[in-house]
């Protein structure tokens, strides 16, 4: 089964921007995953269970810092990296 999933961190630290590219470019480094960035959120696709093993070890990971985190996951059924225009 195909997901899509959106993600947004929001470190909760004066260095944010070298915690979010860090976990940007892990989450890029998985080539069994596609990985679009856009301007507000990251978004990843690919088999359901791959994307999930994935993010629970990277979320983990941000999790596990030193530094408090936010992160606000949207999942949705399928695969919507081409979404269709209405």
């Amino acid at each position: 089964m195909k997901i899509s999933i959106e993600l947004s961190l929001y470190p909760l630290h004066p260095e944010y921007k070298s915690i979010i590219k860090g976990f940007i470019q892990r989450l890029k480094d998985y080539e069994s995953v596609d990985t679009v960035v856009d301007g507000m959120s990251t978004k990843v696709f690919g088999e359901y269970d791959r994307v999930m093993t994935i993010l629970n070890a990277e979320m983990k990971r941000v999790f596990d810092g030193p530094d408090k985190v936010v992160i606000i996951m949207k999942c949705f059924n399928g695969d919507r990296s081409n979404p269709v225009k209405l």
